[in-house]
């Protein structure tokens, strides 16, 4: 199902459809509708019951050189070529990996809703991870975010949400969106380390069960 987000409504009509379990794309809102499977589930983690784990904590600590700038939704060569490695390391057999420079900026740009680019860069001043984020009335949507693989000891895809779900909370606001989750999904998995976590069902949403987390 795909709504267009447009006119001067488009962020109003992005904040309900967030809460229906939509997801944005450039200047879309959609959310999977497969005849007889029900596994793609919009998630959400509830930042006032957030507790993180030991191993979350230590990737926080282990990453406090890091700053984080919030930047317009303006695509740069330096984040592209960021991007590329990641994409090409991590998701080389996926259509992104066919993105060239202009499709990049049309992911970062092409948005009618309040967005930014948070950039985490490390002391010498390198770009090591980006964020594509929405400012939701209730919380911050997490719509697409890359890292140099190579600096794996950081963990730097949890990072990113944990950042979020604190940004959200110094912020007053209710919850950080995680787009889908598909059970038994490798490449997902890690959105059930985020306790609690909320998930959009035919009846509103609800709190997944209690899993093992995984370690980082």
């Amino acid at each position: 199902m795909v709504t267009e987000l447009m006119g001067g409504d488009a962020t109003d009509l992005n904040d309900r459809l967030s809460l229906a379990g939509f997801r944005r794309s450039h200047t879309i809102a959609y959310t999977p509708v497969c005849d007889g499977c029900a596994a793609c589930v919009s998630v959400r983690v509830p930042v006032r019951d957030f507790k993180p784990s030991k191993t979350q904590r230590k990737i926080v600590t282990r990453n406090a050189d890091l700053t984080a700038e919030d930047c317009a939704p303006a695509a740069t060569p330096e984040q592209y070529a960021l991007f590329k490695n990641y994409i090409d390391t991590r998701h080389g057999d996926g259509d992104m990996a066919l993105m060239n420079e202009t499709d990049y900026r049309a992911l970062v740009e092409e948005t009618p809703v309040r967005s930014s680019l948070i950039e985490f860069r490390d002391a010498q001043g390198a770009l090591l991870a980006g964020c594509l984020t929405d400012r939701l009335h209730d919380g911050l949507s997490a719509v697409y975010s890359y890292f140099n693989v190579e600096q794996n000891t950081r963990s730097l895809g949890t990072f990113m949400v944990l950042w979020l779900i604190e940004r959200a909370r110094l912020q007053g606001l209710d919850f950080v969106y995680l787009g889908f989750w598909v059970q038994g999904s490798t490449k997902m998995d890690y959105k059930r380390n985020f306790r609690p976590l909320e998930a959009y069902t035919p009846s509103g949403w609800k709190r997944l069960d209690d899993a093992p987390r995984k370690t980082a």
